[in-house]
């Protein structure tokens, strides 16, 4: 099934902006159910900026309001995202773009410091002398610029950023990093879901016991064990 280009701003946008239940926006963005929960309370590691794929052709209103109504409704994509061919050569940004591109860099160099000056280069379409700059802070507009994920920023694609990263981390043979953002609240999930379980059945217990007239259980103590 086709996912949107950014799935998580795109998840982003539909939390923030419609009534769809998280099962939806999980199943339509291609992502894990606790990643959107993560999302919803703010507690994913960047705060991301909500993607509309109604704007972006990739999903219509009336999809919207089918799924807002039935809850078991999954949500069609109108198109796949347009994949775009890298050629060699410089990356193209449009104009509208490139004053994000600092922003992006700073993400990079401060999130990823393995990562070459020439992988950067790549990524983001720019100079060396331009990265260089904001990498020992001569950059002229060093003061406003403010680290953001450059995926978010629609500079380059999250496909092409993990393989510069796993490419440098091999290249410093160091292990290419792992998203653990979730682990905490899967674990408290199972946590949760297993004392609930273990409190029905001694719920059932209970009732069973009440029902058939049974005495209660004798609970043994430490006393009455060494009195025998």
């Amino acid at each position: 099934m086709a996912q949107p280009l950014m799935p998580h701003a795109t998840a982003s946008w539909l939390v923030d902006n419609t009534s769809l239940s998280f099962e939806q926006i999980a199943e339509f963005c291609g992502l894990h159910i606790l990643e959107i929960q993560a999302i919803a309370d703010d507690t994913a590691a960047t705060k991301l900026t909500g993607r509309d794929p109604v704007r972006a052709h990739e999903l219509t209103m009336d999809e919207i309001e089918k799924g807002q109504k039935d809850p078991n409704y999954v949500l069609k994509m109108s198109k796949g995202p347009e994949q775009i061919r890298r050629t060699k050569g410089p990356r193209y940004t449009p104009v509208s773009k490139r004053q994000d591109k600092p922003d992006g860099i700073a993400w990079i160099i401060r999130n990823h410091p393995e990562i070459s000056d020439g992988q950067i280069s790549n990524l983001i379409g720019t100079t060396r002398t331009t990265i260089a700059a904001i990498r020992d802070r001569t950059h002229w507009n060093i003061a406003n610029i403010t680290p953001k994920d450059p995926v978010t920023l629609g500079l380059t694609t999250q496909r092409e950023l993990d393989a510069a990263v796993t490419k440098a981390a091999k290249a410093h043979g160091i292990e290419a990093p792992v998203d653990t953002r979730l682990e905490g609240d899967r674990e408290a999930l199972i946590e949760q879901l297993r004392a609930e379980r273990d409190q029905a059945a001694r719920d059932a217990e209970a009732a069973a016991g009440e029902g058939e007239g049974e005495a209660a259980p004798v609970v043994h103590t430490a006393e009455t064990l060494f009195k025998h």
